[in-house]
């Protein structure tokens, strides 16, 4: 899955491991003014911390506090006329993000909403793409499964009436290995397809940061009559998406992670344009995903006429307020462009993998991906010994990063805000850390 991308060239293809390389990588980079358009977290010293937690939570834009305070003196000053009056009101303020959220995950505008959170929206989605018979009812997944996923995923097994012992079949690394290979994915397809009623992956493995063939894998299941979903948490804003044109029937995202819109922001949301204008496809039903002309009819006899495309799953109208965030951040993100980023991204990542390597310690190897294209923005490292005095070292030292059971350690360089000489010092102190 080639990246197409133009800005790779601003950025070299080979490193030297010293901080002045690191330096000269940041005045030369063309996104380095970003990074001062987000709050960074500080330290005991009033120093910027060296935040790599992004696959958690992503910093705040400044120009978030402007623009809620414009929304908070709207309602102040218009009340209930703020959904029909002023520069952007609140009944189309979706409108304002769609395009951007849509291009970030390389859709077409109808085909995205930004609506409820990741897990309420892939139940949503199971409700209308997870239609079980007694011959094909069961669900795939990549194995580890992030733990909202599993339970959202067995939860649906078990309110249809099957067992999720039986009904959930997962496809995991080998033994004593860590990524799961192409073949083995496309193997289980093959062999148990004419079972399997959904398809439903992670874009990127929340562990072990793999990054997933979601064309080819789109491509195999539907051969095997599979609908195919994705969990796109740690893909979008993070790698290049084409969800319109891999043929996906559905995926859901949050966007607090590497989309910065805030804590528990309002999550997003995928359907296939060729499921999106079927006004019969089943769903569960709300007011603001009915037609604009019928939605405020009072009557007992009145029935749901979805919107066409992904509008048309939307149950409640949305929360402004939760809004807000996601324009400023997205007005960041198409200023840039995901092309941009992405080039940036796989240089950062990659000069990390570099100095890790230049480091030579046995007390840990990186589990993630050589290969800039099978991985996103963060890497995986799994510590050998004392994993969690390496993480409080390190936490000392003003790194804040990710510890995952029983000794993952989970760092992520962004484009937007971290620097390559971040990255230099993290692999400075933990060669310090390590001895």
């Amino acid at each position: 899955m080639p990246d197409q991308n133009p800005n790779r060239s601003a950025y070299p293809a080979t490193f030297e491991p010293s901080e002045a390389f690191a330096r000269h990588l940041d005045e030369q980079d063309p996104l380095r003014s970003y990074r001062d358009r987000f709050h960074l977290p500080v330290g005991r010293d009033g120093k910027p911390l060296i935040y790599f937690c992004s696959h958690s939570l992503g910093l705040e834009p400044k120009a978030v506090a402007p623009l809620m305070q414009e929304e908070l003196r709207k309602w102040a000053s218009l009340g209930v006329k703020g959904h029909f009056e002023g520069e952007s009101p609140w009944y189309t303020y979706q409108e304002t993000v769609r395009r951007t959220a849509a291009d970030i995950v390389g859709a077409k505008p109808n085909e995205v909403i930004l609506m409820n959170g990741l897990t309420v929206n892939l139940h949503l989605m199971m409700a209308t793409f997870y239609r079980p018979t007694p011959q094909k009812h069961k669900i795939l997944v990549d194995e580890p499964t992030f733990p909202s996923d599993l339970y959202a995923v067995k939860s649906q097994l078990s309110y249809h009436g099957f067992d999720p012992a039986n009904a959930l079949l997962t496809v995991k690394p080998r033994p004593g290995e860590h990524i799961i290979p192409a073949e083995d994915i496309e193997s289980i397809l093959k062999s148990r397809g004419e079972e399997i009623a959904l398809v439903l992956f992670g874009g990127v493995n929340f562990l072990s940061g793999q990054r997933f063939d979601l064309q080819h894998i789109t491509v195999t299941a539907h051969a095997y009559g599979c609908a195919v979903g994705f969990d796109l948490a740690h893909s979008a804003g993070n790698v290049m998406l084409r969800l319109h044109d891999w043929g996906v029937d559905f995926a859901a995202w949050c966007n607090y992670k590497y989309l910065n819109c805030g804590p528990g922001a309002v999550a997003g949301c995928f359907v296939n344009e060729q499921h999106g204008n079927n006004p019969n496809l089943g769903r569960f039903a709300g007011w603001w995903g009915n037609n604009p002309a019928t939605r405020f009819r009072m009557q007992l006899d009145s029935d749901f006429a979805p919107q066409p495309g992904a509008d048309g799953w939307q149950v409640s109208n949305p929360p402004i307020l939760a809004l807000v965030p996601v324009r400023a951040s997205l007005a960041i993100y198409d200023e840039v462009g995901v092309d941009a980023l992405r080039a940036k991204s796989a240089c950062l990542t990659s000069w990390l993998a570099h100095l890790l390597a230049e480091n030579r310690s046995a007390r840990f190897q990186v589990i993630t991906p050589a290969n800039p294209q099978e991985r996103g923005c963060q890497l995986s490292l799994l510590i050998h010994e004392r994993a969690r005095e390496v993480l409080a070292a390190l936490d000392e030292n003003g790194v804040v990063a990710d510890f995952r059971e029983p000794n993952i350690f989970r760092v992520a360089p962004v484009p937007l805000y971290n620097t390559f000489h971040e990255v230099w010092q993290f692999a400075s102190t933990l060669a310090k850390v390590l001895g």
